[in-house]
Protein backbone atom coordinates (compact mmCIF):
# COMPACT_ATOMS: atom_id res chain seq x y z
CA UNK A 1 0.00 0.00 0.00
CA UNK A 2 0.95 3.62 -0.91
CA UNK A 3 -0.39 6.42 0.40
CA UNK A 4 -0.24 9.49 -1.59
CA UNK A 5 -0.60 13.36 -0.19
CA UNK A 6 -0.90 16.35 -1.74
CA UNK A 7 2.15 18.84 -0.75
CA UNK A 8 1.28 22.25 1.05
CA UNK A 9 2.34 25.80 -0.33
CA UNK A 10 4.14 26.53 2.84
CA UNK A 11 7.74 24.46 2.95
CA UNK A 12 10.02 24.38 6.51
CA UNK A 13 13.07 26.41 6.07
CA UNK A 14 16.53 24.59 5.66
CA UNK A 15 17.64 21.24 5.92
CA UNK A 16 21.12 19.19 6.62
CA UNK A 17 20.73 17.45 3.21
CA UNK A 18 23.44 17.84 0.35
CA UNK A 19 22.30 19.73 -2.33
CA UNK A 20 19.57 17.51 -4.63
CA UNK A 21 20.86 14.82 -6.60
CA UNK A 22 18.44 13.91 -9.28
CA UNK A 23 19.19 10.43 -9.74
CA UNK A 24 18.85 9.58 -6.03
CA UNK A 25 14.96 10.48 -6.51
CA UNK A 26 12.09 8.11 -6.86
CA UNK A 27 10.74 7.81 -9.97
CA UNK A 28 13.62 8.43 -12.27
CA UNK A 29 11.55 8.64 -15.20
CA UNK A 30 10.18 11.47 -14.17
CA UNK A 31 13.63 13.48 -14.25
CA UNK A 32 13.31 14.95 -17.59
CA UNK A 33 9.87 16.85 -16.65
CA UNK A 34 11.17 17.97 -13.26
CA UNK A 35 14.75 19.28 -14.98
CA UNK A 36 12.02 21.29 -17.69
CA UNK A 37 10.39 22.68 -15.28
CA UNK A 38 12.75 24.14 -12.92
CA UNK A 39 14.92 25.56 -15.76
CA UNK A 40 12.13 27.28 -16.90
CA UNK A 41 10.94 28.67 -13.20
CA UNK A 42 14.76 29.35 -12.83
CA UNK A 43 15.16 31.43 -16.12
CA UNK A 44 12.26 33.59 -14.72
CA UNK A 45 13.87 36.92 -13.40
CA UNK A 46 12.89 37.64 -9.55
CA UNK A 47 9.90 39.60 -10.82
CA UNK A 48 8.36 37.57 -13.42
CA UNK A 49 8.74 34.97 -11.11
CA UNK A 50 6.54 36.38 -8.46
CA UNK A 51 3.96 37.33 -10.97
CA UNK A 52 3.99 33.55 -11.93
CA UNK A 53 3.50 32.37 -9.05
CA UNK A 54 1.19 35.30 -7.78
CA UNK A 55 2.79 35.93 -5.10
CA UNK A 56 2.85 39.22 -3.03
CA UNK A 57 5.69 41.67 -2.21
CA UNK A 58 5.90 40.12 1.36
CA UNK A 59 6.87 36.53 0.17
CA UNK A 60 9.58 37.67 -1.97
CA UNK A 61 11.53 35.07 0.19
CA UNK A 62 10.00 32.88 -1.74
CA UNK A 63 10.99 33.90 -4.96
CA UNK A 64 14.98 33.79 -3.84
CA UNK A 65 14.22 30.15 -2.17
CA UNK A 66 13.19 29.30 -5.78
CA UNK A 67 16.51 30.35 -7.39
CA UNK A 68 18.39 28.92 -4.60
CA UNK A 69 16.91 25.55 -5.50
CA UNK A 70 20.14 23.63 -7.42
CA UNK A 71 22.57 24.78 -4.38
CA UNK A 72 19.82 24.11 -1.36
CA UNK A 73 20.21 22.20 0.97
CA UNK A 74 17.63 19.25 1.62
CA UNK A 75 15.59 17.05 3.91
CA UNK A 76 13.63 14.22 3.03
CA UNK A 77 10.02 14.97 1.20
CA UNK A 78 7.83 14.58 4.60
CA UNK A 79 9.49 16.61 6.85
CA UNK A 80 9.95 19.37 4.03
CA UNK A 81 6.11 20.02 3.89
CA UNK A 82 3.94 21.63 6.81
CA UNK A 83 0.78 22.72 7.39
CA UNK A 84 -2.55 21.39 8.88
CA UNK A 85 -2.38 17.94 7.38
CA UNK A 86 1.43 17.23 8.01
CA UNK A 87 0.57 18.11 11.71
CA UNK A 88 -2.15 15.53 12.18
CA UNK A 89 0.14 13.41 10.24
CA UNK A 90 3.13 13.75 12.98
CA UNK A 91 5.63 12.63 10.59
CA UNK A 92 8.43 12.75 13.09
CA UNK A 93 6.94 10.05 15.59
CA UNK A 94 6.45 7.68 12.11
CA UNK A 95 8.63 4.91 12.34
CA UNK A 96 10.59 3.92 9.17
CA UNK A 97 8.24 1.02 8.20
CA UNK A 98 5.13 3.72 8.62
CA UNK A 99 7.49 6.41 6.31
CA UNK A 100 7.90 3.88 3.38
CA UNK A 101 3.97 3.75 3.37
CA UNK A 102 3.84 8.14 2.44
CA UNK A 103 4.88 9.60 -1.02
CA UNK A 104 3.78 13.21 -1.72
CA UNK A 105 2.49 14.73 -5.09
CA UNK A 106 3.96 17.88 -6.28
CA UNK A 107 4.09 20.80 -9.13
CA UNK A 108 8.02 20.20 -8.98
CA UNK A 109 8.54 16.59 -8.68
CA UNK A 110 5.55 15.27 -9.77
CA UNK A 111 5.27 12.54 -6.81
CA UNK A 112 8.32 11.94 -4.35
CA UNK A 113 8.50 9.07 -1.57
CA UNK A 114 8.39 10.26 1.79
CA UNK A 115 12.88 9.92 2.33
CA UNK A 116 13.00 11.60 -0.73
CA UNK A 117 15.50 14.34 -0.24
CA UNK A 118 14.51 17.58 -1.61
CA UNK A 119 14.65 21.33 -1.44
CA UNK A 120 12.63 23.91 -0.54
CA UNK A 121 10.57 25.51 -3.45
CA UNK A 122 7.36 27.17 -4.19
CA UNK A 123 5.28 26.07 -7.18
CA UNK A 124 1.43 25.00 -7.09
CA UNK A 125 -0.47 22.75 -9.51
CA UNK A 126 -2.10 25.63 -10.82
CA UNK A 127 0.66 27.74 -11.70
CA UNK A 128 1.89 28.59 -15.18
CA UNK A 129 5.61 28.82 -16.07
CA UNK A 130 6.16 30.11 -19.36
CA UNK A 131 8.67 27.43 -21.15
CA UNK A 132 10.75 26.91 -24.55
CA UNK A 133 8.44 24.74 -27.16
CA UNK A 134 5.35 26.44 -25.62
CA UNK A 135 3.31 29.56 -27.87
CA UNK A 136 2.07 30.28 -24.63
CA UNK A 137 2.82 29.46 -20.63
CA UNK A 138 1.38 26.00 -20.35
CA UNK A 139 -0.20 24.41 -17.13
CA UNK A 140 1.42 22.05 -14.92
CA UNK A 141 -0.98 19.53 -15.53
CA UNK A 142 -0.11 19.75 -19.96
CA UNK A 143 3.49 19.71 -18.89
CA UNK A 144 2.96 16.33 -16.45
CA UNK A 145 0.41 15.32 -19.08
CA UNK A 146 0.37 11.43 -19.10
CA UNK A 147 4.25 10.86 -17.63
CA UNK A 148 2.67 11.17 -13.84
CA UNK A 149 -0.50 9.35 -14.60
CA UNK A 150 1.72 6.30 -15.77
CA UNK A 151 3.95 6.16 -12.64
CA UNK A 152 1.09 6.10 -10.72
CA UNK A 153 -0.71 3.92 -13.10
CA UNK A 154 2.23 1.45 -12.54
CA UNK A 155 2.86 1.49 -8.55
CA UNK A 156 -1.02 0.72 -8.40
CA UNK A 157 -0.33 -2.75 -10.20
CA UNK A 158 3.28 -3.16 -8.74
CA UNK A 159 2.97 -2.20 -4.88
CA UNK A 160 -0.95 -2.80 -4.02
CA UNK A 161 -3.73 0.59 -3.25
CA UNK A 162 -2.54 3.31 -3.66
CA UNK A 163 -4.63 5.87 -1.48
CA UNK A 164 -5.06 8.76 -3.56
CA UNK A 165 -5.25 11.91 -1.11
CA UNK A 166 -3.85 14.71 -3.37
CA UNK A 167 -6.58 18.01 -3.50
CA UNK A 168 -7.82 18.27 -6.90
CA UNK A 169 -4.99 20.37 -8.64
CA UNK A 170 -2.73 17.88 -7.57
CA UNK A 171 -4.60 14.66 -8.86
CA UNK A 172 -5.10 16.50 -11.95
CA UNK A 173 -1.38 16.23 -12.46
CA UNK A 174 -1.41 12.53 -13.05
CA UNK A 175 -4.84 10.91 -12.40
CA UNK A 176 -4.99 7.09 -12.19
CA UNK A 177 -7.81 5.45 -12.66
CA UNK A 178 -6.50 2.49 -10.36
CA UNK A 179 -6.14 4.41 -7.45
CA UNK A 180 -8.37 4.79 -4.08
CA UNK A 181 -9.64 8.41 -4.10
CA UNK A 182 -10.20 9.81 -0.63
CA UNK A 183 -13.20 12.85 0.36
CA UNK A 184 -13.97 14.05 3.21
CA UNK A 185 -17.79 15.33 4.33
CA UNK A 186 -19.29 16.28 7.75
CA UNK A 187 -23.10 15.80 8.74
CA UNK A 188 -24.81 18.95 9.16
CA UNK A 189 -27.35 19.56 12.13
CA UNK A 190 -30.17 18.59 9.63
CA UNK A 191 -28.80 15.26 8.83
CA UNK A 192 -27.25 16.19 5.02
CA UNK A 193 -23.79 15.70 4.80
CA UNK A 194 -21.53 18.55 2.30
CA UNK A 195 -17.82 18.64 2.00
CA UNK A 196 -15.38 19.69 4.99
CA UNK A 197 -13.23 22.81 3.00
CA UNK A 198 -10.99 23.98 6.05
CA UNK A 199 -10.74 20.50 8.09
CA UNK A 200 -10.32 18.49 5.15
CA UNK A 201 -6.62 18.54 5.59
CA UNK A 202 -6.79 17.60 9.04
CA UNK A 203 -9.32 14.31 8.52
CA UNK A 204 -6.41 13.23 5.49
CA UNK A 205 -3.87 13.61 7.90
CA UNK A 206 -5.20 11.58 10.41
CA UNK A 207 -6.44 9.30 8.36
CA UNK A 208 -3.23 8.93 6.36
CA UNK A 209 -1.33 8.79 9.83
CA UNK A 210 -3.96 5.69 10.92
CA UNK A 211 -3.11 3.64 7.52
CA UNK A 212 1.11 4.42 7.42
CA UNK A 213 0.81 2.76 11.15
CA UNK A 214 -1.91 -0.16 10.21
CA UNK A 215 -0.45 -3.48 11.36
CA UNK A 216 -0.45 -6.18 8.52
CA UNK A 217 -0.92 -5.26 4.95
CA UNK A 218 -4.13 -3.99 3.96
CA UNK A 219 -5.10 -5.34 0.63
CA UNK A 220 -8.71 -3.96 -0.41
CA UNK A 221 -10.60 -1.16 -0.22
CA UNK A 222 -12.61 -2.11 2.39
CA UNK A 223 -9.82 -3.16 4.34
CA UNK A 224 -8.56 0.17 3.98
CA UNK A 225 -11.73 1.77 4.89
CA UNK A 226 -11.57 -0.57 8.24
CA UNK A 227 -7.97 0.93 9.59
CA UNK A 228 -9.34 4.86 9.31
CA UNK A 229 -13.01 3.95 10.72
CA UNK A 230 -13.51 4.93 14.41
CA UNK A 231 -15.97 6.53 16.74
CA UNK A 232 -15.41 10.01 15.33
CA UNK A 233 -15.05 9.02 11.93
CA UNK A 234 -17.41 6.41 9.67
CA UNK A 235 -15.92 5.53 6.30
CA UNK A 236 -18.39 4.66 3.33
CA UNK A 237 -16.95 2.86 -0.12
CA UNK A 238 -18.89 4.90 -2.39
CA UNK A 239 -17.09 2.94 -4.95
CA UNK A 240 -14.41 0.37 -6.01
CA UNK A 241 -12.09 3.15 -6.34
CA UNK A 242 -13.67 5.81 -4.07
CA UNK A 243 -13.99 6.15 0.02
CA UNK A 244 -15.76 9.01 1.95
CA UNK A 245 -15.06 9.42 5.58
CA UNK A 246 -17.96 11.31 6.88
CA UNK A 247 -17.23 12.83 10.28
CA UNK A 248 -19.82 14.64 12.74
CA UNK A 249 -19.15 18.46 13.03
Amino acid sequence: MLIVLPPSETKAAGGSGAPIDWQSLSFPELNPTRKSILADLLALEPSAMQQALKLSDKMTAEVEANHNIPDAPTCPAIERYTGVLYDALDAASLTDTARARLAVGSALFGVVRAGDMIPRYRLSGGSKIPGAGYPTPPTMKARWATTLTAVIDRLVAEEGPVVDMRSGAYRNLGPATGAIDVRVESVQPDGSRKVVSHHNKHYKGVAARKLALAEGEPETIDDIAAVIEDADTMVEVSSPTALTMIVQR
